[in-house]
C-alpha cells in the first residue's frame, strides 16, 4: 500500500483547491513560518478521522475552515481527500484505488466517505486499523510532538509504543470484553432477582398442582390411548378409502366394458329382419319348386301321349310287318315291354321324394335318356326303309315333338335341380341364423345378469363410501376434541407404529371399546380438572416454563462470563508476549540509533510497574474483574527511558539539553519505525533543533526508514531537503491564502544540465 495524494479545499489556510502527488519515497514540504506547512500534516489527521480538536489547534469544527480575509471570502465547508494505491489489497476492499474523504460544515457537522460512498466514522477507523494507521498514531508526529515521547508519563509512553507495535487492538478488545464482562454481570444479577421473585408464586402453584396431577396422568394415559385410536382409524380409513376408490374404478371399468357388448350385441336384432327375407325367399323357392314340378309333371303326360301315339303307330306298322319276319315281332314285344318299363320307370321318377338325393334323380334320368336312345336306335332302320307316306309323316312330326318335349323336360329337371339347391342352400343358412340368434340371446342374458351383478356391487361400494366418509368425519371431530383435552401432542399419533394388516384382520368391536375408553377418559378429566383446574396447571406450566427458562438463563450468562474472562486472560496473555517481544526489538533499533546520534553510549525502555487495586464504578470491587487477577489486584504498567551518553556522567532524560532530547527522540521514534513500519510517515519539523553534523546523521536515517515506509518531511534544514526526491514549496498569498509550489528535484536536475 501507497500513498498516492491529498487534496485540500478550504480547509484552514488553503482556501483554494491544493492537491499533492507523493510518487517518491521522501516528499519535503518546506516553506516560511506561518504559511501553512503544518496544516498539511493536521489535513491529514484530519481525514484519518482525528476527534482531538486541541491536537489540531482549533476548538470546535468550523475552526478548520478557511474563515476568508480582506480580499477573499469565507467558505461554508471544508473537504480533505486522501488517496491510497490498493493494488496489493492491503485494504480489504476490491479497489485498485481507495479514496477516503471528510468533509467538515460550519454547524460542525462532518461526512465521510469511502470511494465516493458515504460511511460512519467508525467505518474509517476500522479500515484503517486493518493496516495499523490512525489519525494520532506514531507515524504522524506533529510539530513539537517529537519530544512528547520523551516528556510524557510512562503510562502514555507504554500507550504509544503499544500503538506502534499494533497492539491497540487487544486493548480494544479487551475493553470490549470488559465491558461485556460487565454487562454479563448485570443481567445475571437481573436474571436471578427475577427467578428469585417468581420463586414464591411457583412454590404455590406447585402446591395447587398436586390437586390435579391425577388429571394430567390421565391425560397422558388419555394421550397414548388416542395416538393408538387414532392411528389405527386413520390406517383403516386410508386402506379402505383406497380398496373402495380401486374397486369402484375397476368396476365401474367393467360396467362400461359389459355395456359395450351388450350394445355390440343389440346390433344382431336386425339380423331378425334378414333372417325373415331369408324365410320369404324359401317361400317363393318352394313356390318355383312346386310350380316347375308342375310343368314336370305336365312335361310328362304330354310325353307319355306321344309316346302312347307312337306305340300306336309302332304297333300298326308292326302288323304290317308281322308276316315279314316273325323274329322281329319277338324282338318288337320285347322292345315294347322293355318301353313300358322305361315308362314305369318315370312313374316312379315322378312319385320320387323331395329330399331324395339328386345322384339317384340324376342316375334314374339317365337311364331312361339311355333306354330311350337305344330304343330309337333300334327302330331307325324302319325309317331307312321306304314307308308308306301316309304313315311316315305322322311318326316324324311325333318324334320331333317328343324330342321337344323331352329337351322341354331336361330343362325342367336342371331348374328343379337349381331351386332344390338354392332351398337347401336358404335353409341352412335359415338354421344358421337361428342357432347364433339364440346364442346370442343367451350371451346377452348373461351379459344383463352380469351388469346388473357388477351395477350392485358399485352400489354397495358407493354406500361404503358414505359410509366411511361418515367414519372420517367422526375421527377429524375426536382429533379436534383431543386437542382441547390433551393438546398438541395428540398430533403426534402418526408415529405410532402399527402393523396394516394387522388393523385390517382386527374386528372393529375392538376399535369400539377403545372409543368407549376415551369416553370414560375425558369425563374423568372433565370432573377432576374444570376450569380453574386448567387454568392452574397452564398458569404453573408457564411459570415453571419460565424459571426453567431463567435457570438457563443463568447458566448461560455464567458460562459467557466464564468465556470473557478466559478470553480477556488469553487476550492479555498475547498482550504481554507481543509488548514483551516488541520491547525487546525496540531496544535493539533504539541502541543502534542511538549510538549512531550520539556515536556510542547506552539507550534502552524498560517497564515499570504500579500497583494498585482495581475498583469499579461504583467503587465495589467487581467480582468477575477480580477474578483475572490471581492476587486481586491491577498491575498498571509504564514504560521509561534510560539513556547513558558517552563520555558524561548523564543517566537520566532530567539532565539531557534540549539537542540531546531531540536526538533522543527521533532515535527512539525511527526504533519504533523499524520495528513496525507504517505505510507512510509525516514528521513535522522533527529536525528543528539538530545542528549541522547531526542534520546529516538524520537524512542518513530518513534514507534508511525510506526503505520500509513512506516519508513526508516538514523541514527548514537544507540537509532534509536535499534527501527529499520531490520538494513542494508553501507560501502565504495577498489574500492570507497558502499557496502550493512543487519541484522535483531529478527534473530540476536535468534542466540545470
Amino acid at each position: 500500500m501507497r500513498l498516492k495524494s491529498l487534496e485540500i479545499v478550504g480547509f484552514k489556510s488553503f482556501s483554494k483547491k491544493t492537491a499533492l502527488e507523493f510518487g517518491v519515497a521522501i516528499s519535503a514540504v518546506v516553506g516560511p513560518n506561518g504559511s501553512g506547512k503544518s496544516n498539511i500534516a493536521e489535513a491529514v489527521r484530519f481525514v484519518l478521522g482525528e476527534q482531538s480538536f486541541k491536537s489540531m489547534r482549533g476548538k470546535r469544527g468550523e475552526d478548520f475552515i478557511f474563515s476568508g480575509s480582506q480580499n477573499t471570502g469565507r467558505r461554508n465547508q471544508a473537504k480533505i481527500t486522501i488517496t491510497f494505491d490498493n493494488t496489493d489489497r492491503a485494504f480489504n476492499l476490491d479497489f485498485d484505488e481507495v479514496i477516503l474523504s471528510r468533509e467538515v460544515f460550519r454547524d460542525s457537522s462532518n461526512q465521510y466517505c469511502i470511494n465516493n460512498s458515504q460511511v460512519r466514522l467508525k467505518d474509517i477507523i476500522e479500515l484503517l486499523s486493518s493496516v495499523h494507521i490512525g489519525a494520532s498514531s506514531h507515524h504522524i508526529i506533529s510539530q513539537g510532538e517529537a519530544d512528547r515521547i520523551l516528556s510524557v508519563s510512562p503510562k502514555e509512553r507504554k500507550e504509544m509504543i503499544e500503538d506502534a507495535l499494533g497492539l491497540k487492538i487487544y486493548h480494544w478488545k479487551i475493553n470490549e470484553s470488559e465491558k461485556k464482562l460487565i454487562k454479563t454481570s448485570e443481567n445475571l444479577k437481573e436474571v436471578e432477582l427475577l427467578r428469585r421473585e417468581i420463586a414464591p408464586h411457583l412454590k404455590y402453584l406447585k402446591k395447587q398442582i398436586e390437586k390435579i396431577e391425577r388429571t394430567r396422568s390421565l391425560r397422558d394415559e388419555l394421550a397414548k390411548l388416542y395416538k393408538e385410536y387414532l392411528q389405527r382409524e386413520n390406517i383403516y380409513l386410508q386402506l379402505n378409502k383406497t380398496r373402495v376408490s380401486r374397486d369402484t374404478q375397476l368396476l365401474q371399468k367393467e360396467a362400461e366394458q359389459l355395456k359395450e357388448e351388450l350394445s355390440t350385441l343389440n346390433t344382431v336384432a336386425p339380423r331378425a329382419v334378414s333372417e325373415n327375407a331369408l324365410l320369404d325367399e324359401a317361400s317363393v323357392f318352394q313356390k318355383q319348386l312346386y310350380t316347375t314340378r308342375e310343368k314336370k309333371n305336365e312335361l310328362l303326360r304330354e310325353i307319355g301321349k306321344i309316346e302312347g301315339m307312337m306305340e300306336y303307330e309302332k304297333r300298326e306298322r308292326e302288323k304290317n310287318q308281322e308276316n315279314k319276319n316273325s323274329n322281329t315281332d319277338t324282338d318288337l314285344r320285347v322292345e315294347i315291354y322293355e318301353v313300358e318299363k322305361f315308362i314305369k320307370n318315370l312313374e316312379k321318377i315322378i312319385q320320387v321324394p323331395d329330399s331324395a338325393p339328386y345322384e339317384d334323380l340324376k342316375l334314374v334320368l339317365e337311364k331312361i335318356r339311355n333306354s330311350i336312345t337305344i330304343f330309337y336306335q333300334t327302330h331307325k332302320g324302319e325309317k331307312d326303309q321306304e314307308p308308306d307316306k301316309d304313315q311316315t309323316a305322322p311318326s316324324i312330326d311325333l318324334q320331333k315333338e317328343y324330342h321337344i318335349l323331352q329337351q322341354a323336360f331336361a330343362d325342367i329337371i336342371e331348374q328343379e335341380k337349381q331351386l332344390i339347391e338354392k332351398n337347401q342352400t336358404t335353409q341352412l343358412v335359415i338354421e344358421k341364423n337361428k342357432n347364433e340368434a339364440r346364442d346370442t340371446e343367451r350371451i346377452l342374458y348373461e351379459k344383463k345378469a352380469q351388469l346388473s351383478i357388477v351395477e350392485t356391487k358399485i352400489e354397495t361400494l358407493q354406500n361404503e363410501e358414505v359410509r366411511y366418509h361418515e367414519e372420517a368425519e367422526e375421527f377429524e371431530t375426536e382429533i379436534r376434541e383431543g386437542l382441547v383435552i390433551v393438546g398438541s401432542q395428540i398430533k403426534e399419533f402418526h408415529q405410532y407404529v402399527i402393523d396394516e394388516q394387522a388393523v385390517l384382520m382386527e374386528d372393529r368391536k375392538e376399535q369400539e371399546n377403545r372409543r368407549r375408553q376415551i369416553s370414560v377418559l375425558k369425563i374423568r378429566i372433565e370432573n377432576l380438572s374444570g376450569g380453574v383446574g386448567e387454568e392452574t396447571l397452564k398458569e404453573y406450566d408457564d411459570t415453571k416454563e419460565r424459571d426453567e427458562f431463567l435457570a438457563k438463563e443463568i447458566t448461560d450468562l455464567e458460562m459467557s462470563a466464564q468465556s470473557l474472562q478466559k478470553i480477556i486472560t488469553d487476550l492479555q496473555k498475547q498482550l504481554n508476549e507481543d509488548f514483551t517481544s516488541g520491547i525487546t526489538n525496540i531496544n535493539k533499533q533504539f541502541q543502534n540509533f542511538f549510538s549512531l546520534m550520539f556515536g556510542g553510549g547506552q539507550a534502552s525502555l524498560f517497564v515499570t510497574t504500579d500497583t494498585k487495586n482495581k475498583k469499579s464504578k461504583n467503587g465495589q470491587e467487581n467480582e468477575f474483574l477480580k477474578e483475572l487477577d490471581t492476587e486481586d489486584e491491577d498491575k498498571k504498567t509504564g514504560i521509561d527511558v534510560s539513556v547513558s551518553l558517552p563520555l558524561k556522567k548523564i543517566k537520566g532524560l532530567v539532565a539531557l539539553s534540549g539537542g540531546e532530547r531531540a536526538l533522543t527522540s527521533i532515535a527512539l521514534l525511527f526504533a519504533l519505525s523499524q520495528v513496525n513500519p507504517p505505510p507512510f510517515m509525516i514528521l513535522d519539523e522533527t529536525d528543528a533543533a539538530l545542528d549541522e553534523a547531526n542534520s546529516r546523521k538524520y537524512g542518513d536515517m530518513l534514507e534508511n526508514l525510506s526503505k520500509f515506509s513512506q516519508l513526508i518531511v516538514i523541514t527548514h534544514n537544507r540537509e532534509t531537503m536535499s534527501r527529499a526526491g520531490i520538494l513542494y514549496g508553501v507560501t502565504m498569498d495577498a489574500s492570507a491564502s497558502s499557496t502550493l509550489l512543487s519541484v522535483k528535484f531529478e527534473e530540476a536536475e536535468k534542466i540545470v544540465k
